[in-house]
């Protein structure tokens, strides 16, 4: 089970990423598992079909398309985790993190306790992008410290100039990630995916 943590703020696009990484999985899996993806969401009550939910030990699991089981998280976020592979084996699993969490403290739990490597993505919102790096740098500095790759959403609202002057910014607090400019909501090209995943 390979692990994918995806990180950024409030309102800066995850959940279209994440369906639109969730598709990818399912439509390019080679896996024999029935799941190819699990998610976990770290905020239970946020989807509003808690009715829907299925009990399980510490998670609850929807499934949100064939292939693709949601689990809103309600325990341990480690003993999650072993129960997903235990009881799913997804061929990924994904993590998407709080608007205010670090990714980098979540990939650090899972490989001291799990002792499992993941993969850290955060979203950037280039819309607003000035505004939330004024109001809690410490924030989005810690968010992009340990990205893997960096996706810049909402690329279609803004001008390049301003796309141009994100990146550079962006490059100021990880110069090693790979960035994508992205407009999550029109889709996101399988080529990004690849790159990411591979």
């Amino acid at each position: 089970m390979k692990i994918l943590i995806l990180g950024g703020f409030l309102g800066s696009g995850k959940t279209s990423v994440l369906m639109s990484l969730a598709h990818y999985i399912v439509d390019n899996s080679t896996s024999d598992s029935s799941t190819k993806v699990a998610i976990i969401e770290n905020e239970i009550g946020e989807t509003g079909i808690d009715d829907k939910f299925i009990r399980n030990d510490g998670y609850n699991v929807e499934n949100l398309f064939s292939g693709c089981a949601c689990c809103s998280l309600s325990g341990e976020l480690m003993s999650a985790i072993n129960n997903i592979e235990k009881n799913m084996n997804p061929e990924y699993l994904i993590i998407e993190a709080t608007g205010v969490a670090f990714p980098g403290d979540i990939k650090e739990k899972i490989k001291d306790i799990l002792k499992k490597d993941s993969k850290i993505i955060v979203i950037c919102d280039s819309k607003r992008w000035k505004r939330l790096l004024n109001a809690m740098s410490n924030l989005i500095e810690g968010q992009l410290d340990f990205a893997d790759n960096i996706l810049i959403n909402k690329i279609d609202l803004v001008e390049k100039d301003v796309v141009e002057a994100v990146k550079e910014s962006i490059t100021k607090f990880n110069s090693t990630a790979p960035l994508y400019e992205v407009a999550a909501t029109n889709g996101i090209d399988n080529s990004i995916w690849n790159n990411i995943l591979k």
